[in-house]
């Protein structure tokens, strides 16, 4: 697979079902990081993870073998401050009120950029990103607020996430209730959007040229990257798997079993 790779200059890799599995690392992951590293590779790690800040991320993936720091890391939280604050360039920060839905690291990001959190409408913006202590008075500030004109920005579209106790409901799911209540559509953020791409390339100052998106899902990493116009791997070490290549419309440019360097060389059965 390194001739494969040799060619592009910036990768934009996932983490759970490409780099590591629940609490344990992909073991072909780990000379895999390696090899980008010893390469001079740029680097980022994509999630739609907009509960974790960039530092609790890195602290996880170190545990896990594989050495991170926080500047490695774009999360859906991060790509959605910073779009706020390309729109709202002209504006002092502090200025600018933020109603958030979310946990730590959507508060962290939007702390970050120097936005002005409210904890009630009214509001210039509502951020909706994934909060495992969502209440009825949450989305009742939410709602109000974007009656009131606010923008409506989700962190991403995720119906769905894991759980030790299996799939638990996502962003997506949080979102659709406010959508509803309101009639309104959210702008989204994370993957599959190329705004997703765009903002993590722009934090990198890099550009879609030899960009290489690498993760196990069609519908989101696989599709980001479409959308994007840049190159995508597909990796069957997660979500999905051959079976669901044949009635995607979602096609990559390369699949492999694995983020394994050197097994490729006799063929695998599969392309790229």
């Amino acid at each position: 697979m390194k001739n494969i790779l040799q060619k592009y200059h910036t990768f934009l890799l996932d983490l759970d079902g490409t780099i590591y599995r629940g609490n344990e690392v992909i073991p072909e992951a780990l000379p895999f990081i390696a090899w980008l590293k010893a390469e001079n590779k740029g680097y980022n790690y994509l999630t739609n993870n907009s509960s974790a800040t960039p530092e609790q991320l890195a602290e996880r993936l170190t545990r896990m073998g594989i050495e991170a720091t926080p500047d490695e890391f774009f999360t859906s939280a991060m790509a959605t401050a910073q779009m706020i604050r390309d729109l709202e360039k002209e504006k002092d920060p502090a200025r600018v009120t933020v109603y958030i839905i979310g946990e730590e690291g959507i508060h962290k990001a939007i702390t970050d950029q120097g936005f002005t959190i409210v904890k009630q409408a009214p509001a210039d913006y509502v951020i909706v990103g994934i909060d495992r202590s969502f209440t009825y008075e949450k989305m009742k500030q939410a709602v109000r607020a974007i009656y009131q004109g606010a923008r409506f920005i989700s962190t991403n579209r995720d119906r769905a996430i894991p759980t030790e106790e299996g799939l638990a409901p996502g962003n997506g799911s949080l979102t659709a209730a406010i959508a509803y209540a309101t009639g309104q559509e959210p702008v989204y953020v994370g993957k599959p959007e190329a705004t997703m791409i765009r903002l993590a390339l722009a934090s990198m100052n890099r550009t879609e040229t030899n960009t290489l998106v690498i993760g196990d899902n069609l519908e989101t990493d696989i599709a980001a990257g479409v959308q994007s116009g840049v190159d995508t791997l597909l990796v069957l070490t997660g979500f999905s798997q051959e079976k669901n290549l044949v009635k995607s419309s979602i096609q990559p440019t390369h699949i492999k079993k694995d983020l394994s360097l050197n097994v490729y060389g006799n063929g695998d059965g599969l392309n790229g």
